[in-house]
């Protein structure tokens, strides 16, 4: 049995349901016009999507590079510590055995003293350890220890 092609088929509703000021349009076209006569905005959504992923992993980065630098500014403050109570331990045996000491301690730690004062039984150093970082690259975190009888 077929339908006479005609008036009330199904396909004549598909096409006036889809009727856009005078003009057939598919199913899958956009309201207002097709996707090729320049009405739309398609593609847009698409933009601002890829805009704000940059954006994203730009915060992402800088973030990543700020947490890198204050670890290393903490890993340089421990190896001051470590070092300055090594140098203080050792102050009795005069300023270069306790800074000597100290360089030890503080290479151990992933750093290098870069001051060394020891004087009555006090002593006050301070360490550089050496960062790579992606965002800033290569940069150094200082720490500064005294450490001495209380």
């Amino acid at each position: 049995m077929t339908r006479p092609a005609g008036r009330g088929g199904r396909t004549e509703r598909c096409l006036r349901r889809h009727r856009v000021a005078g003009r057939p349009q598919s199913p899958a076209a956009p309201p207002g016009g097709s996707a090729h006569d320049g009405g739309t905005d398609d593609g847009v959504a698409t933009v601002w999507a890829a805009i704000t992923v940059a954006v994203v992993v730009a915060v992402l980065a800088a973030m990543l590079g700020m947490v890198a630098a204050i670890g290393g500014r903490h890993r340089a403050e421990a190896a001051a510590d470590l070092a300055a109570l090594a140098a203080a331990a050792h102050a009795v045996r005069g300023e270069a055995e306790a800074c000597g000491r100290a360089a030890r301690a503080a290479t151990g730690t992933g750093g290098r003293l870069v001051l060394c004062k020891v004087g009555g039984g006090e002593a006050v150093v301070e360490v550089e350890v050496a960062l790579r970082v992606a965002v800033l690259g290569g940069v150094t975190a200082r720490g500064r220890a005294r450490a001495g009888p209380a």
